[in-house]
């Protein structure tokens, strides 16, 4: 996921905090939402953007019995102030006269804490965890250890699973591919996971956020995928979308995966859709239910077309194939 974090689901067992925490410790502010408001509020936020550092949003589905019930918990370095508070108030207004719940976290190992609470992911062939459940690895999967923290792309959130789970689709169907990007990387999980699947390909992550790479790096190296420029290998550069000259340099691709957010897919689709050689395949993932269809026809535009749709939860991972002339 390039850019900024999003927030992953506590309804999927996500407890870890994206940051460390600072001498006055780490807040957490708990409101209930409805589910409109929790869906609006998985995107950008742009009424938080002028607080420093930025405050972590997660939404959740409070109760399985009662779907329009969710709950919207936000993690802040340092004791939050009044104007905090109110701008956080203000997103959800269905909570107007409700007192929000702040709560100070103790100090405590946060790997640890982050990594206990994250159950392992099945997602079509691939097994992801973190080294807290690393004794849990099935036989006959394949398996990717994942640690929870400063990237998002952990496999938790319904955007990875589902695009995880395309890909395995994609390799049982029979296709294949050689020229493979992942914009947006995040962990490089999936693109350690399209490595795995067409092992004799060049693949090549990017990711906007050199903290992103340097975890991918990382994640390579306890997964024992091999990093460089050649077939069998995975490439890692920092840069938005195609921008960077490795990426321009290695046009056109057969598979590019995109996990990043509704505004930058639309935007992106002129440059995307020229990436792609006819017949190849793209996924796009880190939008919402009810963004799909204007994300799909800016594809439509560049001469693609809808092959096939996941949806998990309420965020599908479309799969967009250049029409050949």
């Amino acid at each position: 996921m390039s850019g900024k974090r999003k927030a992953e689901p506590k309804g999927d067992g996500v407890t870890g905090f994206p940051f460390a925490p600072n001498r006055e410790g780490s807040w957490k502010i708990t409101l209930p939402c409805t589910k409109e408001e929790g869906e609006l509020l998985a995107g950008e936020v742009p009424e938080l953007a002028m607080f420093e550092p930025p405050p972590t949003l997660m939404t959740s589905e409070a109760d399985p019995e009662r779907p329009d019930l969710w709950q919207l918990d936000v993690y802040v370095e340092g004791k939050p102030g009044k104007a905090l508070i109110a701008a956080i108030t203000a997103l959800v207004p269905s909570a107007r006269g409700v007192s929000p719940l702040i709560s100070h976290i103790a100090e405590q190992d946060w790997v640890t804490l982050s990594q206990s609470g994250l159950e392992p992911i099945h997602a079509g062939r691939f097994f992801v965890h973190t080294p807290h459940n690393a004794d849990q690895v099935p036989d006959g999967m394949t398996c990717f250890m994942i640690d929870a923290g400063r990237a998002f792309g952990t496999g938790h959130h319904e955007t990875t699973t589902g695009c995880l789970m395309m890909l395995d689709k994609l390799r049982r169907s029979g296709l294949r591919f050689d020229d493979i990007a992942d914009i947006g990387t995040g962990t490089g999980l999936l693109a350690f996971a399209a490595h795995s699947l067409w092992p004799a390909a060049k693949v090549i992550a990017s990711d906007i956020d050199p903290v992103s790479i340097e975890v991918t790096c990382e994640n390579a190296i306890a997964n024992r995928v091999r990093l460089g420029r050649g077939r069998g290998e995975v490439e890692l550069v920092v840069g938005a979308g195609l921008a960077h000259r490795r990426l321009k340099a290695r046009l056109p691709y057969d598979l590019l995966i995109a996990n990043i957010l509704a505004g930058p897919l639309i935007e992106l689709a002129p440059v995307f859709g020229n990436a792609i050689l006819p017949g190849g395949s793209l996924l796009l993932a880190g939008l919402l239910d009810s963004q799909a269809d204007a994300v799909a026809q800016a594809y439509r535009r560049q001469g693609m077309y809808l092959a096939d749709r996941i949806v998990r939860g309420c965020w599908p991972t479309l799969r967009m194939v250049k029409r050949r002339r």
